[in-house]
Protein backbone atom coordinates (compact mmCIF):
# COMPACT_ATOMS: atom_id res chain seq x y z
CA UNK A 1 0.00 0.00 0.00
CA UNK A 2 1.20 3.78 -0.89
CA UNK A 3 -0.01 6.71 0.40
CA UNK A 4 -0.08 9.52 -1.38
CA UNK A 5 1.14 13.31 -0.18
CA UNK A 6 3.45 14.88 2.24
CA UNK A 7 1.32 13.98 4.95
CA UNK A 8 0.14 10.71 4.59
CA UNK A 9 -3.46 10.19 5.73
CA UNK A 10 -3.68 6.83 7.94
CA UNK A 11 -3.85 3.66 5.43
CA UNK A 12 -7.03 1.93 7.36
CA UNK A 13 -6.67 -1.94 7.06
CA UNK A 14 -10.74 -1.97 7.86
CA UNK A 15 -11.48 -5.68 8.98
CA UNK A 16 -15.32 -7.25 9.04
CA UNK A 17 -16.46 -10.38 8.54
CA UNK A 18 -19.99 -11.82 8.38
CA UNK A 19 -21.52 -13.30 11.44
CA UNK A 20 -20.94 -16.73 10.37
CA UNK A 21 -17.36 -16.59 9.98
CA UNK A 22 -15.57 -15.05 12.93
CA UNK A 23 -12.92 -16.98 12.84
CA UNK A 24 -10.26 -16.39 10.36
CA UNK A 25 -10.59 -18.17 7.51
CA UNK A 26 -8.09 -21.47 7.12
CA UNK A 27 -4.64 -20.77 5.56
CA UNK A 28 -5.64 -22.90 2.61
CA UNK A 29 -8.66 -21.13 1.50
CA UNK A 30 -8.73 -18.70 -1.41
CA UNK A 31 -7.64 -14.57 -0.73
CA UNK A 32 -8.91 -12.70 -3.88
CA UNK A 33 -7.80 -8.79 -4.35
CA UNK A 34 -9.80 -5.97 -6.56
CA UNK A 35 -8.59 -2.24 -6.95
CA UNK A 36 -11.43 -0.31 -6.36
CA UNK A 37 -9.60 2.62 -8.01
CA UNK A 38 -8.05 0.73 -11.19
CA UNK A 39 -11.23 -0.16 -12.53
CA UNK A 40 -13.65 1.36 -14.84
CA UNK A 41 -17.42 2.09 -12.91
CA UNK A 42 -19.02 0.60 -15.47
CA UNK A 43 -17.07 -2.79 -15.20
CA UNK A 44 -16.78 -3.05 -11.15
CA UNK A 45 -20.23 -4.11 -10.99
CA UNK A 46 -19.24 -6.50 -12.94
CA UNK A 47 -15.83 -7.95 -11.51
CA UNK A 48 -17.53 -7.70 -7.86
CA UNK A 49 -20.78 -8.93 -8.47
CA UNK A 50 -20.46 -10.89 -11.12
CA UNK A 51 -23.30 -11.82 -13.66
CA UNK A 52 -25.62 -14.94 -15.20
CA UNK A 53 -25.51 -15.48 -18.81
CA UNK A 54 -27.41 -13.29 -21.21
CA UNK A 55 -27.76 -10.56 -17.96
CA UNK A 56 -26.28 -7.81 -20.67
CA UNK A 57 -25.56 -7.27 -24.40
CA UNK A 58 -21.65 -8.45 -24.44
CA UNK A 59 -21.68 -10.46 -21.49
CA UNK A 60 -19.99 -14.18 -21.47
CA UNK A 61 -22.07 -16.80 -22.53
CA UNK A 62 -21.29 -18.85 -19.59
CA UNK A 63 -21.36 -15.52 -16.38
CA UNK A 64 -19.30 -14.58 -14.20
CA UNK A 65 -18.78 -15.29 -11.28
CA UNK A 66 -17.85 -12.13 -9.09
CA UNK A 67 -15.08 -11.70 -6.50
CA UNK A 68 -17.79 -11.71 -3.81
CA UNK A 69 -18.69 -15.20 -4.46
CA UNK A 70 -15.39 -16.15 -5.48
CA UNK A 71 -14.12 -15.40 -2.27
CA UNK A 72 -16.28 -17.78 -0.64
CA UNK A 73 -14.76 -19.38 2.48
CA UNK A 74 -12.06 -17.07 2.14
CA UNK A 75 -10.64 -13.43 2.29
CA UNK A 76 -11.61 -10.70 -0.11
CA UNK A 77 -9.72 -7.33 -0.16
CA UNK A 78 -10.58 -4.52 -1.49
CA UNK A 79 -7.62 -1.94 -1.93
CA UNK A 80 -8.87 1.99 -2.57
CA UNK A 81 -12.45 1.01 -1.29
CA UNK A 82 -12.42 5.24 -0.68
CA UNK A 83 -12.47 5.13 -4.74
CA UNK A 84 -16.13 2.61 -5.10
CA UNK A 85 -18.41 4.28 -6.76
CA UNK A 86 -21.83 5.70 -4.19
CA UNK A 87 -23.88 3.54 -6.42
CA UNK A 88 -21.91 0.37 -5.38
CA UNK A 89 -21.23 1.33 -2.00
CA UNK A 90 -25.03 1.02 -1.21
CA UNK A 91 -25.40 -2.48 -3.11
CA UNK A 92 -21.77 -4.01 -1.14
CA UNK A 93 -23.29 -2.74 2.00
CA UNK A 94 -26.73 -4.60 1.72
CA UNK A 95 -24.41 -7.63 0.63
CA UNK A 96 -22.90 -7.30 3.89
CA UNK A 97 -25.69 -6.76 5.59
CA UNK A 98 -28.09 -9.60 4.34
CA UNK A 99 -24.55 -11.82 3.82
CA UNK A 100 -26.32 -13.03 0.76
CA UNK A 101 -25.44 -11.54 -3.37
CA UNK A 102 -27.46 -12.18 -6.30
CA UNK A 103 -25.92 -11.87 -9.72
CA UNK A 104 -26.54 -9.75 -12.61
CA UNK A 105 -29.51 -11.30 -14.71
CA UNK A 106 -30.01 -14.34 -11.96
CA UNK A 107 -33.30 -15.06 -9.87
CA UNK A 108 -31.93 -16.90 -6.56
CA UNK A 109 -29.90 -15.23 -3.92
CA UNK A 110 -26.99 -16.91 -2.68
CA UNK A 111 -25.12 -17.17 0.85
CA UNK A 112 -21.94 -15.74 1.49
CA UNK A 113 -19.24 -16.36 4.08
CA UNK A 114 -15.80 -14.50 4.02
CA UNK A 115 -13.91 -12.50 5.79
CA UNK A 116 -13.14 -8.51 4.15
CA UNK A 117 -10.43 -6.53 4.65
CA UNK A 118 -10.38 -3.03 2.90
CA UNK A 119 -7.46 -0.44 2.28
CA UNK A 120 -7.72 3.28 0.87
CA UNK A 121 -5.44 6.00 1.90
CA UNK A 122 -8.41 8.45 2.30
CA UNK A 123 -9.38 9.76 5.29
CA UNK A 124 -12.93 7.93 4.88
CA UNK A 125 -14.47 10.04 7.84
CA UNK A 126 -13.88 12.88 5.38
CA UNK A 127 -15.35 11.52 3.06
CA UNK A 128 -18.08 10.40 4.60
CA UNK A 129 -18.81 14.19 6.09
CA UNK A 130 -18.38 15.43 1.96
CA UNK A 131 -20.70 12.81 1.26
CA UNK A 132 -18.35 10.99 -1.10
CA UNK A 133 -18.66 7.79 1.69
CA UNK A 134 -21.38 6.35 3.22
CA UNK A 135 -21.82 6.65 6.49
CA UNK A 136 -23.55 3.44 6.96
CA UNK A 137 -20.93 1.63 4.96
CA UNK A 138 -18.11 3.02 6.98
CA UNK A 139 -19.19 1.94 10.28
CA UNK A 140 -20.20 -1.29 8.78
CA UNK A 141 -16.71 -2.12 7.54
CA UNK A 142 -14.56 0.04 10.23
CA UNK A 143 -14.56 -3.28 12.71
CA UNK A 144 -10.73 -3.24 13.12
CA UNK A 145 -8.83 0.07 11.69
CA UNK A 146 -5.15 -0.35 11.18
CA UNK A 147 -3.03 2.54 10.99
CA UNK A 148 -0.20 1.95 8.50
CA UNK A 149 3.14 4.43 9.57
CA UNK A 150 4.86 6.58 6.87
CA UNK A 151 8.52 5.03 5.84
CA UNK A 152 9.77 8.27 7.76
CA UNK A 153 8.11 6.74 11.02
CA UNK A 154 9.39 3.33 10.95
CA UNK A 155 12.18 2.33 13.02
CA UNK A 156 13.08 -0.22 11.13
CA UNK A 157 14.20 1.77 7.92
CA UNK A 158 17.77 0.77 7.68
CA UNK A 159 16.16 -3.12 7.51
CA UNK A 160 14.37 -2.27 4.91
CA UNK A 161 17.16 -0.55 3.07
CA UNK A 162 18.87 -3.55 3.21
CA UNK A 163 15.97 -6.20 1.92
CA UNK A 164 15.68 -3.51 -0.97
CA UNK A 165 19.46 -3.11 -1.80
CA UNK A 166 19.62 -7.29 -1.27
CA UNK A 167 16.66 -7.38 -3.71
CA UNK A 168 18.01 -5.47 -6.55
CA UNK A 169 21.86 -6.57 -6.23
CA UNK A 170 21.63 -10.27 -5.87
CA UNK A 171 25.03 -10.86 -7.40
CA UNK A 172 27.19 -8.46 -4.63
CA UNK A 173 26.41 -6.65 -1.44
CA UNK A 174 25.74 -3.09 -2.10
CA UNK A 175 25.79 -0.55 0.79
CA UNK A 176 24.89 3.43 0.58
CA UNK A 177 27.45 5.68 0.83
CA UNK A 178 27.20 7.13 4.77
CA UNK A 179 27.00 10.82 3.74
CA UNK A 180 24.37 9.21 1.14
CA UNK A 181 22.40 7.15 3.82
CA UNK A 182 22.36 9.93 6.07
CA UNK A 183 20.89 12.65 3.84
CA UNK A 184 18.23 9.61 2.66
CA UNK A 185 17.13 9.02 6.42
CA UNK A 186 16.59 12.87 6.75
CA UNK A 187 14.00 12.58 3.79
CA UNK A 188 10.17 12.75 4.33
CA UNK A 189 10.01 10.61 1.11
CA UNK A 190 6.26 12.04 0.17
CA UNK A 191 6.08 8.92 -2.04
CA UNK A 192 6.26 6.47 0.12
CA UNK A 193 8.17 3.38 0.20
CA UNK A 194 7.50 3.28 -3.27
CA UNK A 195 9.21 6.10 -4.31
CA UNK A 196 12.36 4.61 -1.53
CA UNK A 197 12.50 1.56 -3.47
CA UNK A 198 12.28 3.13 -7.01
CA UNK A 199 14.83 5.36 -6.12
CA UNK A 200 17.17 2.49 -4.93
CA UNK A 201 16.50 0.66 -7.75
CA UNK A 202 17.46 3.25 -10.52
CA UNK A 203 20.67 3.97 -8.12
CA UNK A 204 21.62 0.24 -8.41
CA UNK A 205 21.04 0.00 -11.87
CA UNK A 206 23.67 2.62 -12.87
CA UNK A 207 26.35 1.29 -10.71
CA UNK A 208 29.18 0.34 -12.91
CA UNK A 209 30.57 -3.09 -13.05
CA UNK A 210 32.51 -4.06 -9.48
CA UNK A 211 31.49 -1.18 -7.82
CA UNK A 212 29.40 -1.85 -4.70
CA UNK A 213 28.31 1.48 -2.58
CA UNK A 214 25.85 4.00 -4.65
CA UNK A 215 26.80 7.76 -3.90
CA UNK A 216 25.67 11.07 -4.83
CA UNK A 217 26.34 9.99 -8.59
CA UNK A 218 23.86 7.33 -8.95
CA UNK A 219 21.24 9.79 -7.96
CA UNK A 220 19.05 12.11 -10.43
CA UNK A 221 19.41 15.60 -10.25
CA UNK A 222 15.99 15.97 -8.72
CA UNK A 223 16.17 13.78 -6.08
CA UNK A 224 19.99 15.32 -5.12
CA UNK A 225 18.34 18.28 -4.80
CA UNK A 226 15.58 17.27 -2.69
CA UNK A 227 17.83 15.11 -0.63
CA UNK A 228 20.21 17.82 0.03
CA UNK A 229 17.49 20.01 0.84
CA UNK A 230 16.79 17.91 4.22
CA UNK A 231 20.41 16.88 4.94
CA UNK A 232 20.88 18.91 7.61
CA UNK A 233 17.19 17.80 9.01
CA UNK A 234 15.24 20.71 7.80
CA UNK A 235 14.21 22.12 4.60
CA UNK A 236 17.23 24.71 2.63
CA UNK A 237 16.55 26.38 -0.16
CA UNK A 238 19.09 24.88 -3.30
CA UNK A 239 19.08 28.65 -4.56
CA UNK A 240 20.40 29.56 -1.31
CA UNK A 241 22.91 26.60 -1.23
CA UNK A 242 23.96 27.91 -4.90
CA UNK A 243 24.64 31.35 -3.48
CA UNK A 244 26.60 30.37 -0.90
CA UNK A 245 28.94 27.99 -3.01
CA UNK A 246 30.99 30.58 -4.73
CA UNK A 247 33.07 29.07 -7.49
CA UNK A 248 36.74 29.28 -7.72
CA UNK A 249 38.40 32.19 -9.56
CA UNK A 250 39.38 29.28 -12.37
CA UNK A 251 38.33 29.95 -16.04
CA UNK A 252 35.31 27.05 -15.63
CA UNK A 253 35.95 26.33 -19.03
CA UNK A 254 39.17 25.74 -19.09
CA UNK A 255 39.46 22.16 -17.69
CA UNK A 256 43.25 21.52 -18.21
CA UNK A 257 43.63 24.24 -15.81
CA UNK A 258 40.93 23.15 -13.50
CA UNK A 259 42.77 21.62 -10.24
CA UNK A 260 42.25 18.92 -8.73
CA UNK A 261 41.81 20.90 -5.66
CA UNK A 262 39.11 23.45 -7.52
CA UNK A 263 37.00 20.70 -7.65
CA UNK A 264 37.40 19.16 -4.37
CA UNK A 265 36.54 22.43 -3.06
CA UNK A 266 33.17 23.31 -4.89
CA UNK A 267 32.10 19.18 -4.17
CA UNK A 268 32.49 19.98 -0.41
CA UNK A 269 30.92 23.38 -0.47
CA UNK A 270 27.80 22.05 -2.71
CA UNK A 271 27.84 18.78 0.10
CA UNK A 272 28.24 16.36 -2.54
CA UNK A 273 25.63 17.30 -4.83
CA UNK A 274 27.79 16.99 -8.45
CA UNK A 275 25.38 18.05 -10.18
CA UNK A 276 24.94 21.38 -8.43
CA UNK A 277 29.26 21.58 -8.73
CA UNK A 278 29.42 20.76 -12.46
CA UNK A 279 26.91 23.68 -12.88
CA UNK A 280 28.89 26.06 -10.74
CA UNK A 281 32.14 25.48 -12.67
CA UNK A 282 30.29 25.65 -15.96
CA UNK A 283 31.06 22.43 -16.82
CA UNK A 284 28.83 18.94 -17.35
CA UNK A 285 27.93 15.79 -14.81
CA UNK A 286 29.69 13.53 -17.63
CA UNK A 287 32.89 15.81 -17.94
CA UNK A 288 32.77 16.32 -14.07
CA UNK A 289 32.85 12.77 -13.25
CA UNK A 290 35.86 11.29 -15.67
CA UNK A 291 37.57 13.77 -14.02
CA UNK A 292 37.28 13.14 -10.62
CA UNK A 293 37.99 9.28 -12.27
CA UNK A 294 41.69 10.94 -13.39
CA UNK A 295 42.11 12.46 -10.10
Amino acid sequence: LSCLGTQPPPWPRNSSQTPASRRLPPIHSPTLSINCAAIPEHLIEAELFGYESGAFTGARRDGQLGRLREAQGGTLFLDEIGDMPLALQTRLLRVLQERSITPLGGGKAQQLDFALVCATHHQLREAVAQGRFRADLFYRINGLALQLPALRERSDREAITRRLLDQFNPSQPVRLHPDLAFAMAHYPWPGNLREYANALQTASALLLPGEDTIGWSQLSDDLAQELLRYREGAPMAVAALAAQAQPPSLPATDLKTLSHTAIAQMLQQCRGNVSQAAKLLGISRQTLYRRLKTA
